[in-house]
């Protein structure tokens, strides 16, 4: 008997785990492949539910903290590194001796540059997530004072007499001119849209700072951006020099005697059709050469060759005697070695006339490149000791300062911040995103398109259906891991698919990611990207007056003449918080007569005045024109019925607009205007 019960109680368990397995993994099965959007992506559900968790025991277990050096100053007597790091929110000291971190020291949010006074016993750090300085005391290894900038600090400048710090604000697209006698800032200059680098001239006469945005233009007209020059003795914009046709100028140099200027930058293909990427022609990158002197010119150089490409320059250097330049290849873990003396000869024999077409030859960097020099992942900042015999390079996703002997051009061991020795899936991710090794001939990485994990201010012919015959503005990717689905046109469910077979077949030309790959840039991208703090316009999270009236404004129900606005046609309808979208498609009447018929995703707001042009064709320079020059049939929310000043506050309202957790965690105290 007792065999029967045994022998019936076996049958069904095996019979409930047919019904388990089966049917469950049928269910799984075609989970997983919409999801994906393929049908033999591994079942794994730490794919989906681990390693994108937002449970903080889970996130502790799975990921690691990084130091991701940034920037680098050296001492004068090369015995020490100044490295920040950004992602622990320090200023480390490197000895050199013994390749080892001496001290740790805690600064402000996000720092971004270092730099030393003349005497080398201080260091001054920016932060760009706190909006100030921290003034570190070398002798004692801390922070002794604090100093406010402007929105966003990244390059900085000491003037030639010691007396100021010039600090580029990368978000408030302006240059602080501190007083470092009175730690005050007595001026704020004007400069190209989202600058970070900045240089002063060896006599101390002249100051420029790079911008990375271009200027906003209509699509189908080349970009332009901004490089300005400020007298360094009066502290006075002196110039705007438009770079045409290029723009992500990150850094800038000159060289001992001051003859050349030297800025990394790119020159992007956006007016053509993304295919072109099979003919070697979608992003180029290269270096800008500014000649000082009187009928100066400005001449843009390619560091690319005809089927390789070295993306995302991002930082120059060059060596003591005048005769070598070094540039970063971010996305390329490349360190490029050039020959200043034969870009003198190219300028000596290159009339005006042909510069044009010379800043679009792919084959001229072998007449100045010395050597490609491979590095680890993600090389960033470079500094060279005051001999110039030793590169150091920030390696950014691997936690280690690389060392190059420019005599022989060889790496030397680096050295290793002490890091975790473990790559976690977020980290692999992260790794993928800043590499242009999945592209094409490598032409771009994702954050070509998407510096900072932003977006870049251009707008694309994607040659593709249903995007807007084909041009599409680019979309920020911060907090982005919850607002599915993606594409203007809403046609891509996850972000597997739509980095997975959509970005192979539209925008790499190459074979998609292995599918642990997937995972790994998927699990970066859901979660591991944030927004800045929205210091420019809501700083303490307590909105201004007129702020509030634009609150009101967004959330009413009725117009000015108390008519019921439908409810399809409200703002905070497609946009609710906290995340700011309903994740649906609508019809704003926003398409052109060019537009193929679709609906619009619903965008999320987070920051988004840092994300001008707007719409999907980016044909609105501003949010006003959202409105006042595409809006006029009231389909895009109901605003047609408001006066100017309520246009304006409703603005405002939206600038303030931060990511999910600073609406979670605001403090707001106002809940009603005064008027």
């Amino acid at each position: 008997m007792k065999n029967a019960k045994r022998k019936t109680l076996l049958w069904m368990l095996i019979l409930f785990g047919f019904i388990i397995y089966f049917p469950g993994r049928m269910l799984a099965r075609h989970h997983v492949n919409y999801k994906t959007a393929v049908t033999d992506h591994p079942l794994k559900c730490t794919s989906c539910h681990v390693y994108t968790s937002k449970n903080k025991f889970v996130t502790s277990l799975i990921n690691e903290d990084y130091y991701s050096p940034f920037n680098i100053a050296v001492s004068h007597d090369g015995s020490r590194l100044y490295v920040v790091a950004q992602d622990t929110d320090e200023l480390l000291i490197v000895d050199t001796e013994s390749n080892s971190v001496l001290h740790q020291i805690k600064v402000g949010v996000h720092p971004h540059s270092v730099i030393l006074n003349k005497a080398n016993t201080l260091a001054y750090v920016s932060n760009q997530w706190s909006d100030n300085i921290s003034v570190i005391d070398l002798a004692v290894s801390k922070v002794t004072d604090t100093i406010k900038t402007g929105n966003g600090p990244s390059g900085l400048t000491i003037s030639a007499d010691g007396s100021y710090l010039q600090v580029v604000n990368t978000y408030g697209s302006d240059l602080s001119v501190i007083d470092l006698s009175t730690k005050e800032e007595l001026k704020r200059l004007r400069t190209g849209s989202d600058p970070t680098g900045t240089a002063l001239s060896p006599d101390g006469e002249r100051l420029y700072v790079t911008s990375r945005r271009s200027k906003i233009v209509p699509y189908g007209e080349p970009l332009v951006s901004d490089l300005t020059e400020i007298n360094g003795t009066t502290l006075r914009v002196s110039e705007h020099h438009n770079i045409e046709e290029a723009y992500m100028m990150e850094n800038i140099a000159f060289t001992p005697s001051g003859d050349l200027a030297m800025m990394t930058l790119i020159r992007p293909k956006n007016l053509i059709p993304s295919v072109q990427v099979e003919g070697g022609w979608m992003m180029t990158h290269g270096i800008g050469v500014i000649e000082q002197g009187a009928n100066g010119r400005i001449i843009q150089l390619l560091t690319d060759e005809p089927n390789s490409y070295y993306s995302d320059p991002f930082d120059i250097v060059v060596s003591p005697d005048g005769k070598r330049a070094y540039v970063s290849n971010s996305g390329a873990d490349r360190v490029t070695v050039i020959s200043v003396d034969s870009i003198r000869a190219i300028l000596k024999e290159t009339p005006k006339e042909k510069l044009k077409n010379i800043a679009n030859n792919l084959g001229v960097s072998s007449r100045f490149v010395i050597k490609r020099v491979p590095t680890g992942a993600n090389p960033k900042g470079l500094a060279l000791s005051e001999d110039g015999e030793k590169l150091y390079i920030a390696e950014q996703l691997e936690d280690k300062i690389g060392v190059l002997d420019t005599e022989n051009l060889q790496m030397e061991a680096p050295i290793d911040l002490g890091g975790p020795s473990r790559i976690t899936v977020a980290r692999q991710g992260r790794r993928l995103f800043n590499n242009a090794g999945h592209t094409f001939q490598k032409q771009y990485a994702c954050y070509t398109c998407h510096p900072d994990h932003h977006e870049d201010g251009l707008v694309y012919n994607m040659a593709g259906k249903d995007m807007g015959r084909n041009v599409t503005n680019t979309q920020s990717l911060r907090e982005i891991g919850d607002t599915p689905p993606f594409k203007w046109n809403g046609k891509n469910q996850t972000i597997y698919k739509q980095d997975g077979m959509r970005f192979s077949t539209v925008l790499t030309r190459t074979e998609q990611f292995s599918y642990d790959d997937l995972d790994a840039i998927t699990a970066y991208i859901k979660r591991g990207i944030k927004y800045p703090p929205n210091l420019m316009y809501n700083p303490h999270g307590k909105l201004t007056e007129s702020q509030l009236r634009g609150k009101e404004i967004y959330n009413r129900t009725k117009d000015n003449f108390g008519n019921v606005i439908p409810e399809n046609n409200r703002c905070y309808t497609c946009h609710p918080a906290p995340l700011y979208s309903n994740l649906k498609a609508a019809d704003v009447s926003t398409l052109a007569v060019t537009d193929d018929s679709i609906l619009f995703d619903t965008p999320h707001l987070g920051n988004i005045y840092a994300s001008p042009p707007y719409l999907h064709d980016g044909r609105a320079a501003t949010l006003e024109e959202i409105w006042t020059v595409y809006g006029e049939d009231n389909k895009h929310g109901f605003v047609n019925d408001l006066t100017k000043m309520q246009l304006n506050d409703l603005i405002d309202y939206l600038k303030s607009l931060g990511g999910p957790e600073q609406e979670e965690n605001s403090t707001q105290i106002q809940e009603t205007a005064s008027f």
